[in-house]
């Protein structure tokens, strides 16, 4: 690599690429949060709420799941207008991210609930736990554990998906690359940086995950590779 292209990387990459990246975690960090509780929700509601409920997260699920998520961001930002409904672009993709997310997750979560042991269930009906009660202090708590390497895994995703937020016009990490690979034609150079700080981005969350899973592994009951 030459002197120009050194300069090159020094004096325009990365501060863009750095502000870029700036704009990813302020979409990424709250898309995982309302993700993961949307989804532990609606992951709870699918198994144990009452039948239309279920019906309606059912219907939300297979909605967010089946739709491609680039088509959701558009019909958020530039669909609801049509209505009256004026999001921002970091707004609608926040929604969009948040939502998306939430349905595949509630699919960890419904699996996680589904594989807790029934004995588990009577056990607490037989101490006068409410329904509410046993979900919220017995079973959600072992089911978020059972689910949380999928919701992990769901958030590695959301952290590579945050890249579609610059197709409605929210200028983050792919974005800044875009505008700035168009000006300089050096597409090859910029993309392979932005590469690079996807798999930092990706490496950190997968150890912050791990570092999860372990503190709230219960000694006796989960067992970890050595």
């Amino acid at each position: 690599m030459g002197a120009d292209e050194l300069r090159f990387l020094g004096d325009e990459v990365f501060p863009a690429l750095l502000r870029g990246l700036e704009k990813s975690f302020l979409l990424i960090v709250p898309s995982a949060i309302m993700g993961t509780v949307l989804g532990v929700l609606t992951g709870a509601i699918r198994v144990y709420g009452p039948r239309w409920v279920v019906w309606m997260a059912e219907t939300y699920v297979t909605f967010f799941r089946g739709i491609p998520l680039v088509v959701q961001l558009f019909i958020w930002y530039f669909g609801l207008p049509h209505v009256g409904i004026f999001l921002s672009p970091y707004a609608a993709s926040v929604v969009g991210f948040s939502l998306c997310s939430g349905a595949y997750q509630s699919e960890y979560v419904r699996g996680a609930l589904l594989s807790i042991r029934q004995g588990q269930t009577l056990a607490a009906q037989a101490l006068g736990f409410s329904k509410f009660e046993m979900v919220r202090s017995v079973i959600l708590p072992q089911g978020f554990r059972r689910a949380l390497p999928g919701c992990g895994n769901e958030v590695i995703y959301l952290i590579k998906y945050s890249s579609l937020a610059y197709m409605v016009t929210f200028i983050e990490l792919t974005g800044e690359a875009k505008i700035l690979a168009s000006h300089s034609f050096k597409y090859m150079e910029v993309f392979l940086v932005v590469g690079v700080f996807y798999l930092g981005l990706v490496t950190v969350a997968g150890w912050f995950l791990r570092h999860m899973e372990q503190r709230l592994a219960i000694p006796g009951f989960e067992h970890h590779r050595i």
